[in-house]
């Protein structure tokens, strides 16, 4: 019980690098991209944006809420704005984020690294474990939150090819590869990992991974679980989470977040409408984190994969 099986790929690009290196490749095709930075391009992966398209990367400073309005004018013109910098500092501007991008329904792509415990030793004031709950309030906003790198590489292609307001999250951490070479990614759609019939597990983001290795583990077990990638976090696959509702005993979120407002308020706004079942949040337990190596905190805030093993047991006492 203590060693988590190995799952497909090895640890690799983190999602920050994996975006800039896909938004670097692709910018050739998308001519209106332009990047804007808060003087921190080395730590978002938007360095190599930066060193193929000088002449189209801005360079903001240290002005997050000035950045945000800058890029809601940049897509009046036409361009696609690129809004780029830690996942903490996108809150000290969401007043403009809300005004000049979701208000005015511009085309702006706003991409946030650094969420969640995933920081590690930055400590508490950069762990951001508000966003979800943040943009996704904000009226007109997509709000993604990708597992691994194919999978925020595709992601990344499919917002510039959105019409309009999308937030995501990237990751500071290298990340496991997870999903196989078939894997399509789509703007609001959820998709089924590994299928089960008992109880279903949604993650997202970094938690995906291991809500597969608690999957291997209850099985030994003769648990059966259902993994669901849920990378959309608004608009939610309401049909996936009815279905999944419908199909097995109970389900599981598990986020680098909040509790609150985050992946589990979104399931359960859509479970108590139409299909009420049991269900657990697997997050952090709405405090503040501190400084430490991300497994080590994720293991302390209760968001690694033997606090998911421990949420599915006490879900199945409960049924």
């Amino acid at each position: 019980m203590s060693k988590a099986p190995v799952l497909l790929g090895s640890s690799g690009d983190s999602l920050r690098e994996a975006c800039g290196k896909e938004l670097t490749k692709i910018a050739p095709d998308y001519p209106n991209v332009v990047v804007l930075d808060a003087d921190i391009a080395g730590g978002t992966g938007m360095h190599h944006f930066r060193k193929t398209f000088p002449d189209r990367f801005i360079q903001c400073g240290i002005a997050e809420q000035n950045m945000m309005a800058m890029a809601g004018g940049l897509a009046a013109t036409g361009l696609i704005p690129v809004v780029t910098t830690f996942a903490v500092f996108m809150l000290r501007s969401i007043e403009q984020a809300r005004l000049s991008i979701g208000y005015a329904d511009m085309n702006v792509k706003i991409v946030a690294s650094h969420p969640g415990l995933d920081v590690g030793p930055d400590g508490a004031s950069a762990q951001c474990l508000e966003d979800l709950a943040c943009y996704r309030s904000i009226p007109n906003m997509v709000v993604l939150s990708p597992c691994d790198p194919l999978e925020i590489e595709q992601a990344t292609k499919a917002i510039l090819d959105y019409e309009g307001p999308v937030y995501m999250r990237t990751g500071r951490s290298d990340a496991q590869r997870i999903l196989g070479e078939d894997y399509q990614f789509e703007i609001g759609k959820a998709k089924i990992l590994k299928n089960g019939s008992d109880i279903t597990i949604m993650g997202c983001g970094v938690t995906t991974g291991r809500a597969l290795e608690a999957a291997k583990i209850l099985e030994m077990d003769g648990i059966s679980v259902r993994i669901v990638n849920m990378s959309t976090i608004k608009p939610i696959d309401s049909a996936m989470v009815i279905k999944c509702a419908n199909e097995t005993k109970g389900i599981i979120t598990v986020e680098d977040h909040n509790i609150l407002g985050g992946l589990g308020s979104a399931v359960a706004e859509v479970l108590v409408q139409h299909n009420p079942v049991p269900m657990e949040f697997v997050g952090v337990r709405d405090s503040f984190g501190e400084s430490g190596e991300p497994n080590e905190l994720a293991k302390k805030y209760g968001i690694d994969y033997k606090a998911i093993i421990k949420s599915v047991h006490q879900l199945l006492e409960r049924i």
